[in-house]
């Protein structure tokens, strides 16, 4: 199967369509908003990341898996959402969808622009749509069970980078916008697969049981994407030595920190919202508001400046 861009800005139009449908006709949840992402991801600059070829080829590689990803999370909840009784949850999942469809979007775009730049994306991206395919076959229970597994590492992820202010002054501007704007609504929806599998399944052993395998995959993954970016890349990226070596120590430097939060995963009394970035989280949508000029965020927060 050749998968191209055309082909997933097809398939992320639809979803986009067919999300905010679905949004639109059902209840709000309360704490989670799907919001429009306007940025320009060709002014983008190829090492974005404090100059560091290391870290921006990861983040980009991250970037890479998201639109197929994004897609698959939304296929797994939808598998099983005729089970969901609870009208609470069934407008969280409605939610959930609307911020992924508008994830698949923007890292679309993002993707297209690095593609620009002579990056072969195409080929990692039919491998990932090849893999995609196989993994829809498995039980909707293992499915569901992947999406919580990676629910969790994009929430670590997100509030780490909102945790560190010093981390996100290095980016581009609109590279800022991008993931900052990313690791709010993950962190909004954080629980939302989660509470979907408990309420169909509880079994915390086969929820456990995947993350390990999810960790090695996505680890192997994510590196095997950057490493390619990297080499195709090495003739500028070698040159950068002060920000290579930059980036490997924010790289190790925040593996030794997220350690603890990933392990809470395979605690007894494990739930995604027992880490709390409600603080940090209202910070940077004013800051997005206000320093970066989001109409979105502007929108958001209209009526709490109002009263």
């Amino acid at each position: 199967m050749n998968y191209s861009f055309l082909d997933g800005a097809a398939h992320v139009k639809k979803a986009e369509f067919t999300a905010e449908k679905s949004y639109l006709q059902r209840p709000k949840a309360i704490g989670i908003t799907v919001r429009r992402l306007h940025f320009k991801p060709q002014s983008i600059r190829r090492h974005y990341f404090a100059n560091s070829p290391i870290m921006s080829h990861l983040l980009t590689a991250l970037s890479s898996t998201f639109p197929i990803g994004e897609q698959f999370f939304v296929h797994s909840v939808r598998n099983v959402r005729d089970q969901v009784k609870d009208e609470t949850l069934q407008a969280q999942i409605a939610a959930f969808i609307g911020q992924e469809a508008m994830h698949s979007k923007a890292h679309t775009e993002f993707n297209a622009a690095w593609r620009t730049e002579q990056y072969n994306l195409d080929r990692f991206q039919a491998w990932l749509e090849r893999k995609n395919h196989h993994v829809k076959k498995l039980h909707p229970k293992i499915q569901l069970a992947i999406t919580c597994a990676f629910e969790h590492f994009t929430a670590l992820l997100g509030g780490y980078l909102l945790k560190h202010p010093e981390i996100l002054s290095t980016l581009d501007d609109e590279a800022a916008k991008l993931w900052i704007w990313h690791a709010i609504e993950e962190i909004e929806h954080r629980a939302v697969a989660f509470d979907v599998y408990q309420h169909i399944y509880g079994d915390d052993r086969v929820r456990r049981m995947i993350m390990r395998s999810v960790t090695t995959g996505f680890a192997s993954l994510t590196f095997y994407s950057a490493t390619r970016l990297f080499l195709q890349d090495r003739k500028k990226s070698l040159a950068k030595v002060g920000g290579n070596i930059f980036g490997l120590y924010l790289l190790m430097k925040m593996f030794v920190q997220l350690a603890p939060e990933y392990l809470s995963y395979f605690k007894k009394d494990f739930h995604p919202s027992s880490h709390d970035y409600s603080t940090i989280v209202e910070v940077w949508k004013t800051r997005l508001a206000n320093e970066y000029q989001l109409e979105s965020f502007q929108q958001e927060l209209k009526p709490m400046l109002l009263n």
